[in-house]
């Protein structure tokens, strides 16, 4: 345990094993987003599945804890880095540059991080949140909340960019997670960079399909 919060191999092990975590929900998230766009009533079903039941707010805590470790252990290892470079960050011997999504990851984070709250704020707290203490105005069938917010072009533009800052962010984080796994060589490497590219471009083109496909049918 002192070597996870103490050494920076192990702060990165815990931020690479959080962000595994994370990107496996967001594939379940995506595959339940896109539900939607076949079927109201299957998405309804799961919503109803992952209402206030005692599974549901578990593995709702759990996530909210997987997102605080990514989030701490993220900024310490940013502000640890800062310090060690200093003045000349991001320089490297053979002048190599580091691509752009590594250099932004935390501002990239910041980013998620706000578009995490506006997203709980439309969805989550009308529905799971106001359910579990017995709010009035709780949404029984998230489906009629999706569609109503994605025809609006503002909400789904707004989404959109928030799917382009988690590509971003995913085509750096998953093959540095894997990196930091041990999963590291001359031969893994651009596959490793490749897998995670596609990876990436899947989970965010599987988002944006439901606010693309519900902010056109608005319009006929």
């Amino acid at each position: 345990m002192y070597w996870l919060l103490n050494s920076s191999v192990g702060r990165k092990l815990v931020m690479s094993i959080s962000g595994v975590f994370l990107i496996l929900f967001l594939l379940f998230h995506m595959s339940m987003n896109l539900t939607l766009v076949f079927s109201a009533e299957a998405y309804d079903f799961i919503c109803e599945l992952l209402g206030a039941n005692w599974y549901a707010i578990a593995g709702t805590l759990v996530l909210a804890g997987g997102f605080v470790i990514h989030i701490a252990y993220g900024t310490w290892l940013t502000l640890q880095n800062k310090k060690a470079r200093g003045a000349d960050k991001y320089a490297s011997p053979n002048q190599t540059p580091t691509e752009w999504a590594a250099k932004n990851m935390y501002v990239l984070g910041l980013i998620i991080l706000l578009g995490i709250i506006v997203h709980l704020c439309n969805f989550w707290y009308k529905m799971q949140f106001k359910e579990l203490l017995h709010m009035e105005g709780a949404v029984s069938e998230g489906s009629g909340l999706v569609i109503a917010l994605f025809s609006q072009p503002v909400y789904s533009v707004v989404y959109l960019l928030w799917f382009a800052a988690i590509w971003f962010h995913l085509t750096h984080g998953i093959w540095s997670a894997f990196q930091t796994l041990g999963i590291s060589n001359k031969t893994w490497f651009p596959r490793l960079q490749l897998i995670s590219n596609i990876v990436a471009t899947l989970i965010m083109i599987g988002f944006a399909v439901v606010p693309v496909y519900f902010t056109l049918l608005s319009f006929f």
